[in-house]
């Protein structure tokens, strides 16, 4: 059921008049659990037991940790237990087949006569296939709530209803944003207040995220798809030009996600986090990852860099950098089982290693225009999408090789196309400068959606799944 279809509208035409009918009741937290159960269920009957299974792990396993003394050895046993079970849906689903194909290779390149068994035939009906949509999001956000428990950030959920909301919210639960357990669990623990400006903010975001997909992502897709399926058969303008509007295409498909998430949730009286910020107006590798799926780098950076850094703290500037690899090599696997994937979080990793003090230097930040920093941080951006898109690695290394060596000719640029990524870029730059107050009056914003809702009538395409679906 997608944001962007009927059977999605119709399902809110219900599940909202009941939730609001409920809301002196207890059972709104039932209802809502109950509507969340029921969207992911649309999807597949079969991804609902690995949504109980994480649900009623994490929670009995926290427990019991819980009961524990805060410095006992038996804590940090049942947190390790906890971590693992966690993590065991997402191994075997996501990563078990990448694994035994490559180990596979491995032993038939040192001719030994041995082969894995492939971990489809462990399941019946082929259900190992089956990769549950948005297993990695709700399990790193079950994962941040069971560590903040353990570091004693956040008390212990002991209502099962409401940690059991927590982790299936249906306007989070196939992308995201990653919810922190001390952000959205205390929304859960009353009913939300009933505000004339919760129906207009949620609307708002709504549209956005409608538009940015259904117009703009949908759009640049038909280029960037014809593209990147035969990157043979293109020249390095035609090659260049697709991964800058894959760059666009990505940001208005997961961001217009982000924005249709938090416009349901605030419909219903519920703040997600900011996921997006103009990231590519980034300065910096690191700014863009603050820009750039905030959720989720506020998520490696507190669970995965920090603890690592801390570790290697004794080799200063080596073991920064050395986490900061780590720490992408974690985002890029997270991403997906391929070695486009890996490749792609190294390239991230590496550069935030290299100008890590470089973007703290005096000379850079005053010294260096920002116009020239976007541009680097952009390209490089760009040029790392490419693994990113990319069909295979064999694809990806031909695109490099055929950017840098085919003949720049015949560009074929589709001029549409470049105008409405470039007034989408210039309606950021005016949003982070001086004349932001003016883009935000009345008048402006209304106007601005007028525009988008004549966009959606004149230029929508139905359009298939959101890409981050896959991960």
């Amino acid at each position: 059921m997608l944001f962007h279809t009927w059977p999605f509208l119709l399902f809110l035409l219900v599940v909202l008049p009941v939730f609001f009918a409920l809301g002196k009741t207890r059972l709104w937290p039932l209802w809502m659990l109950a509507a969340s159960y029921f969207f992911y269920g649309w999807w597949n009957p079969y991804y609902l037991g690995v949504v109980l299974y994480t649900t009623v792990v994490v929670y009995a396993l926290v427990a019991l940790m819980d009961r524990c003394p805060p410095d006992g050895r038996n804590r940090g046993v049942w947190f390790a237990f906890a971590i693992v079970c966690t993590l065991a849906p997402l191994l075997f689903f996501k990563y078990a087949r990448f694994t035994v194909d490559n180990l596979n290779a491995l032993l038939s390149c040192l001719h030994v006569p041995v082969k894995l068994v492939d971990p489809a035939t462990l399941m019946p009906f082929g259900f190992a296939y089956l990769l549950p949509i948005g297993i990695s999001f709700f399990t790193f956000q079950s994962l941040g709530y069971l560590i903040d428990v353990y570091l004693g950030k956040v008390e212990r959920e002991r209502s099962f209803l409401r940690f059991a909301n927590f982790v299936c919210f249906f306007p989070i639960l196939m992308s995201g944003p990653i919810e922190r357990a001390g952000h959205l669990l205390p929304q859960f623990r009353q009913f939300p207040a009933v505000r004339l400006r919760n129906f207009t903010d949620g609307a708002s975001l709504f549209l956005v995220g409608l538009f940015k997909k259904l117009v703009l992502a949908n759009y640049l897709a038909l280029y960037v798809d014809r593209v990147y399926e035969s990157p043979q058969s293109f020249g390095a303008p035609a090659l260049v030009l697709a991964t800058v509007a894959f760059a666009w295409q990505l940001y208005f498909d997961f961001g217009g996600y982000t924005d249709m998430a938090r416009g349901v949730a605030k419909l219903m009286g519920f703040d997600l986090v900011l996921n997006f910020n103009h990231p590519y107006l980034a300065t910096g590798i690191g700014d863009f990852w603050r820009r750039w799926h905030i959720s989720f780098s506020r998520w490696i950076l507190d669970y995965i860099f920090m603890p690592l850094q801390m570790q290697w703290r004794e080799w200063r500037a080596l073991g920064t950098a050395a986490a900061l690899v780590v720490t992408f090599l974690v985002s890029g696997i997270w991403h997906g089982a391929a070695w486009t994937f890996i490749i792609w979080g190294a390239l991230h990793g590496l550069g935030l290693a290299l100008t890590f003090e470089l973007e703290r230097s005096s000379f850079c930040r005053k010294r260096v225009p920002k116009l020239v920093k976007q541009v680097c941080v952009f390209a490089f951006v760009c040029f790392t999408w490419i693994f990113f898109r990319a069909n295979s690695l064999p694809d990806a290394w031909l695109i490099v090789r055929r950017i840098f060596t085919a003949a720049w000719q015949d560009p074929q640029i589709p001029g549409l196309m470049v105008a409405a990524v470039v007034a989408v870029w210039l309606y950021q730059i005016l949003c982070e400068s001086k004349f932001r107050s003016v883009l935000q009056t009345g008048f402006v914003r209304v106007g601005l959606a007028v525009l988008m809702i004549l966009g959606l009538f004149l230029c929508s395409s139905g359009g298939g799944a959101f890409i981050y679906f896959q991960f």
